[in-house]
């Protein structure tokens, strides 16, 4: 279970959308209100102020709109609002992951079912796992108004329909426990989890953020938003994630590949010592890497290869 050399800087996903940057004449065609916070950086190329909450979500609402399809999307004010692009990347290496299974071809379809854990108000990876490869999700989430909130962005899109469906976490402490049915099954499960034990770390890490970035002035906790379940939780990222791999034996045979976004590197030994307890069978960890930020996703299966090759053959149609 070693940790693959690190990414080049912007090295993204080859199928994702966004490796050639942002067009941004195409994207205010689509998007007007997103022109109001577009003008020239310091090396005199079209850009946002990405420390400005309201640009960034504009930027999302254009993206989402010009390559998902997505129409109508919003959130309530101070959300979580992730760059689109990273949660591209995700997408596309999980798909990788089915791909080994289908000789090499990522399938598509919504036969294949992903369960989305702490979804979000935002509905960001189900939207693009849709409209790039015609994925049936499930969301999870324990926020009642985070869920309502994507229901809307659903209702809004009357396509989308039937694809994207919503259940509420029951327990706080728990992840696949309450969320998961009996015999229900999944292609893969995706998660990015909170990555800070505490208010006062999201706040300090937040303040280390802007200073590498050269930003003086003091903006809001976080340019993306977010509530306190989404940006902290109990022991924090790798707290987190060992709790989820603790739970997914518990429905060992029912998901073909779990996965998890891992921020901190820190966070990898404790995921591994906890993967080796439950018996995971085959264990992957994805480097990616955007801008100044490393990250990666953890993936781990139950199914031996020959259970594994039933299963492609049963739901890769």
């Amino acid at each position: 279970m070693t940790l693959d050399k690190p990414a080049p800087k912007d090295n993204m996903h080859p199928r994702n959308s966004h490796r050639n940057g942002y067009d941004f004449k195409q994207l205010t065609k689509g998007t007007p209100e997103l022109k109001k916070f577009v003008g020239l950086n310091e090396f005199d190329a079209e850009s946002i102020d990405f420390s400005d909450p309201l640009a960034v979500k504009a930027l999302n609402k254009a993206l989402l709109k010009q390559y998902y399809n997505v129409n109508g999307w919003d959130i309530p004010e101070g959300y979580l609002c992730p760059p689109v692009p990273g949660r591209a990347d995700y997408i596309h290496y999980a798909a990788d992951l089915l791909a080994e299974l289908n000789g090499g071809k990522a399938p598509r379809g919504n036969n294949v079912r992903v369960l989305d854990i702490g979804m979000g108000a935002n509905c960001v990876y189900p939207l693009i796992g849709n409209g790039y490869y015609n994925w049936q999700f499930v969301g999870s989430d324990i926020d009642p108004v985070a869920l309502r909130s994507a229901k809307n962005i659903i209702e809004a899109n009357k396509s989308l329909e039937g694809q994207i469906s919503f259940r509420l976490q029951p327990g706080k402490d728990n992840i696949f426990t309450g969320v998961v049915k009996p015999d229900e099954r999944f292609d893969l499960a995706i998660c990015n989890p909170p990555f800070h034990a505490s208010f006062k770390d999201a706040k300090d890490a937040t303040a280390t953020k802007w200073k590498k970035l050269g930003v003086m002035k003091k903006p809001t906790l976080l340019n993306f938003g977010g509530q306190k379940n989404e940006l902290w939780t109990n022991g924090g990222e790798a707290g987190f994630i060992r709790r989820m791999i603790e739970e997914s034996a518990l429905v060992a045979k029912q998901c073909l590949w779990f996965t998890s976004l891992v921020s901190k590197k820190e966070t990898l030994p404790t995921a591994y010592s906890t993967l080796k307890w439950v018996k995971a069978l085959d264990v992957k960890t994805i480097n990616m890497a955007h801008g100044q930020k490393n990250t990666r996703i953890i993936a781990w299966t139950f199914l031996s290869p020959e259970e594994q090759a039933a299963w492609k053959d049963e739901r890769f149609k």
